[in-house]
């Protein structure tokens, strides 16, 4: 059906209907007559399709309850019965994304499916959750994803637990999340971006039931409501049923939703803030200095892509001149920015690891370097690279595969504020005036405007706190003891029964009429065959091109991977290294400052990343490679490999003081990804104990080279000079040509472009043979405990399964979404109040079990010892197997991006994994028996049994558990007093 304006569709009046090219869609935007509900409908031939529904959230404290809506309506609602419809369609789905985010203002639930039947059942299911949703009859949704107070016996202390309370106890247990924080508060003191929309811990025990139903039954109507769809879907069957299912029980009313703008500010605001470090950790220049503008709103998309620019050029960038500043006068040890989420734009200065001494200096110096940029004028390339980079995240979607996901983020940019939904999407024209206000002082003027003239402003200074930690602990024990000495007999045994309910509620399967509520799939739709990824593979004297013929918006990447097979295991760390110095050091012919503003003006970047490619069927081998990537459009393909040259082959590693600040800057971001990941640092760390692959990556990218980094900046004004001998060495093993494989993704045309002049760079690498080295690893720990200040644990166990003598089969897989969506969701999430909690296992036969924001310890690991019994005891239904194997095609078929299908290919290439391989484990998937899985119980059962375990966590935690552990090391070795 063609839509005509003005006229009503199924309940929909489409007010507005364009095109916009530069996402290849046309926008059509519907009002629900009856319900108020507004639709934007982007119509393309996208076969990923996207729904979303969103709602204007604004908090009105930090008790965290937009975040604990958005997780409780995804358990349960008027047509779906089981305990969590959400986790029951991420086991048998085919969706390319599913999740939901609470954001500052707005809460939003996105889902996606290149299936269509699938993409359906995911929308209704979503549907029904907002709009129908279980919370008010069964406040045990509350306690699970909310908090409650736990306790099971009246001789038990008080606790409080619960999803979201503990996730957000991970979230502040890292300083840049209570940063965050205190910029939106200090700038917007009088609006909602003043509290934690995710909630703030120490409030969130404040929440209660009818504040958390009441703030569903105002915000959660259609009236207040966003709804998406994207894709090549059947546009006339969603109208229909979403107006005749859902909207037409509604009728339109007010909903006090507006978010206030806050008012101008006369005079700066100062604040200090803490956040908790270990008893054993030193605070000497641990302090964080933040100083942060109001620069304006985001419904000018000019006005906030401007700051977005001069964020990058002139404070982020590696040719910033504002970081340059900072850093030369030695004010900490990384300099960042940021910009805070919701209507308006706040752009943040931060340094980090410093001291609140050094503040005027830190202002002034800010202020100087501004102030002189602006009588000067700021560098045209230094603003035209950074335009450049806007340009890319926009073509690309920010590189996220399910690219109407994307769109419909950035659509709620203006259509929450404003009547127009698509400002962010039509960015062509605001990519030519930005690019044509380079001739004007625009840039000069916003700075001199909007910051060295702005009274909006704040200083925030965030200090470390030895025992913040402890003490808040400590008070929260005082408070719940002293509620529940305030609780009758009869009271208390009303809770302790509550908690026995939820725990019953949790631990009780679904019934089979409740579970015959969930829409199903069946293996019939499933694509049988795996996809074929296009590869031309050419040799060309002693290197590798491949080709991927695929379509990617004009634009070409580009990597090289060079082996570091011949680089003697001394030198690993000093590889990884390498990726965190090259493009930000001088070459012989230009200072890095203008290296950065020559590869931002011709290419989206250059990058360099380590990565380990497994050998098949084993951990003892494998193939690691140096990754250098980057992309192009146009004509300016033809500049990659001439920029190359310079970074590859000119780069001088000479200049200690820069590479001090630059160790500096990556270990205080490995620190902070760190708590961030710590599932996966525990994961790798625990494998580390027993696997050469493993071990090897510890040394490449793990804690082992964040010591490293440690140990280097501990006496570096006495071991620069071997740090420069290492380094060299390294480089020159490293960038050889022999055993180099260069992978492009994109067209023919491009590849041409590409390939016209690659030889000039590969004749300037060194080529000469070297030999490949071989690793006798020693493993002299089995586990250990690593302390943090964090007040979660991030609890892992793994083994190899092969040195057991157990082989790799596909069906491996489906026990994986069998045992992450029921035993270890119920037992380690549900019952236990983590975040997360997975089981993965490789071809490698490497095995792990890791939670994530866990408040347990023995706990959990008594858990993974308790998987083996579960796997006997399973019995399936024919549709509870077809589920779990739907679940497990579904994470083989993850949407890609065209650079990611490069690499995907690129990495099979390198592993020697055939097409025929991937087809037999896509096979074994479709085929999974009930006996399959069942078989694993032994292979289970056996590696747990192996005891190789590492739990990332709380101080205390960890010390009160010592028994378990053989090891515990501090995670900042040379950070304590």
């Amino acid at each position: 059906m063609t839509y005509e304006i003005n006229k009503t569709y199924f309940g929909f009046k489409l007010t507005k209907k364009y095109e916009i090219k530069e996402i290849d869609s046309i926008a059509h935007l519907f009002e629900h007559e009856k319900s108020g509900a507004e639709l934007l409908y982007l119509k393309n031939d996208d076969d990923n399709k996207v729904f979303s529904v969103a709602f204007r959230t604004p908090p009105s404290d930090s008790t965290g309850v937009p975040h604990i809506v958005e997780h409780c309506v995804l358990s349960g609602s008027r047509k779906y019965k089981t305990k969590e419809p959400f986790m029951d369609m991420v086991k048998g789905s085919l969706k390319t994304f599913i999740n939901a985010m609470t954001f500052s203002d707005k809460t939003i639930y996105p889902v996606a499916s290149r299936n269509a039947k699938d993409f359906f059942n995911l929308m209704d299911v979503y549907l029904d959750s907002v709009y129908f949703p279980m919370i008010y009859d069964e406040p045990e949704i509350f306690m699970q994803e909310g908090w409650h107070y736990d306790i099971h016996d009246r001789k038990d202390p008080l606790k409080c637990t619960g999803v979201v309370y503990n996730e957000m106890l991970g979230a502040y247990s890292t300083p840049d999340a209570v940063l965050d924080d205190a910029i939106s508060a200090s700038l917007y003191p009088d609006t909602c971006y003043s509290f934690s929309s995710g909630g703030d811990p120490d409030v969130i025990p404040e929440l209660t039931f009818d504040d958390f139903t009441n703030f569903h039954k105002k915000y959660y109507h259609p009236s207040n409501s966003y709804i998406y769809i994207y894709g090549d879907g059947d546009i006339d069957k969603y109208l229909e049923h979403i107006n005749e299912d859902y909207l037409t029980h509604f009728n339109k009313m007010s909903v006090d939703s507006t978010i206030v703008v806050q008012s101008p500010q006369s005079t700066p605001s100062h604040s200090v803030k803490h956040y908790p470090v270990s008893d054993d950790e030193t605070v000497e220049n641990k302090d964080y200095l933040a100083l942060s503008y109001n620069v304006g709103l985001v419904t000018d998309p000019v006005e906030h892509l401007t700051a977005q620019i001069l964020k990058h050029a002139l404070i982020s960038s590696t040719a910033a001149p504002v970081k340059k500043a900072l850093l030369d006068a030695g004010i900490g040890e990384d300099i960042s920015a940021s910009m805070t989420d919701g209507v308006h734009c706040g752009l943040s200065i931060i340094a980090k690891n410093t001291s609140e001494d050094r503040k005027e200096d830190f202002e002034n110096i800010v202020t100087t370097t501004l102030m002189q940029l602006v009588q000067a004028g700021i560098d045209k390339d230094l603003i035209r690279s950074s335009i450049n980079i806007v340009e890319y995240d926009m073509r690309e979607a920010s590189r996220f595969a399910t690219k109407g996901i994307i769109y419909h983020i950035n659509s709620m940019q203006s259509w929450l504020y404003s009547d127009n939904p698509t400002a962010y999407l039509e960015y062509n024209p605001i990519l030519e005036k930005l690019n044509a206000l380079l001739e004007t002082d625009h840039y000069e003027n916003f700075v001199k405007e909007r910051i060295l003239g702005n009274a909006h402003a704040s200083l925030v200074v965030l200090k470390p706190e030895k025992g913040l930690g402890e003490a808040k602990s400590n008070k929260l024990a005082e408070r719940l003891q002293v509620y529940k000495d305030s609780l009758s007999e009869q009271e208390l045994d009303t809770l302790i029964e509550m908690n026995k309910k939820l725990q019953k509620k949790q631990l009780s399967p679904d019934t089979a009429q409740d579970l015959a509520t969930i829409p199903k799939l069946d293996v019939s739709d499933v694509n049988p065959d795996v996809e074929r990824i296009p590869q031309d593979i050419e040799q060309r004297h002693n290197y590798t091109l491949l080709h991927h013929d695929i379509f990617s918006n004009d634009i070409g990447y580009a990597d090289f991977l060079f082996d570091l097979s011949t680089l003697p295991f001394e030198l690993v760390s000093y590889a990884n290294l390498l990726t965190y110095l090259i493009t930000k050091l001088d070459t012989k012919d230009q200072s890095y400052v203008d290296l950065t503003k020559e590869i931002y003006k011709h290419t989206g970047g250059i990058s360099l990343q380590s990565v380990i490619y497994p050998a098949k069927d084993t951990d003892q081998f494998f193939y690691p490679r140096i990754a250098v990537r980057t992309k192009a459009i146009g004509n300016q393909i033809e500049k990659i490999n001439d920029l190359l040259i310079e970074v590859l082959t000119r780069t001088e590693l000479t200049d200690t003081k820069r590479m001090k600040e630059l160790i500096q800057q990556a270990k205080s971001r490995i620190e902070m990804n760190i708590i961030q990941s710590g599932n996966s640092v525990a994961g790798r760390r625990a494998m580390s104990y027993f696997s050469p692959i493993a071990k090897y990556t510890e040394h490449l990218t793990g804690l082992d080279f964040y010591w490293f980094l440690e140990d280097l900046l501990k006496d570096f004004d006495k071991t620069s000079q071997k740090l420069v001998e290492n380094l060299k060495k390294t480089f020159n093993t490293i960038f050889n040509s022999n055993n180099l494989v260069v992978s492009f993704t994109g067209s023919k045309k491009d590849y041409t472009k590409f390939t016209s002049n690659i030889e000039s760079l590969v004749e300037k690498l060194h080529s000469e043979e070297l030999p490949y080295q071989t690793f006798d690893f020693t493993y002299d720990q089995i586990n250990e405990g690593i302390p943090t200040s964090g007040n979660v644990q991030y609890v892992a166990k793994a083994s190899n399964y092969r040195k057991h003598g157990f082989d790799y089969h596909g069906s491996i897989n489906v026990l994986s979404v069998l045992l992450n969506s029921e035993f270890l969701h119920d037992r380690v999430r549900a019952k236990g109040g983590a975040y997360g909690c997975h089981i993965s296992a490789s071809h490698t036969g490497n095995i792990q079990m890791v939670s994530y924001r866990d408040p347990n310890l023995v706990e959990t690991l008594d858990v993974y010892n308790q998987v083996a019994d579960y796997i006997e005891s399973i019995d399936l239904t024919k549709d509870e197997l077809t589920k779990y194997i739907i679940g497990a095609i579904s994470k083989q078929d993850g949407a890609l991006t065209p650079h990611m299908k490069g690499r995907t290919a690129t990495a099979n290439f390198i592993s020697d994994t055939s097409y025929e391989e991937l087809q037999q484990e896509r096979d074994e998937i479709i085929n999974t028996t009930s006996s399959d899985l069942k078989s694993f119980a032994s292979l289970i059962r056996k590696t747990m049994n192996d005891d190789f375990k590492c739990v990332l966590g709380n101080d205390r935690k960890i010390k009160a558990h010592q028994d378990v552990f053989e090891h515990i090391v501090p995670l900042k070795k040379n950070s304590v007093k």
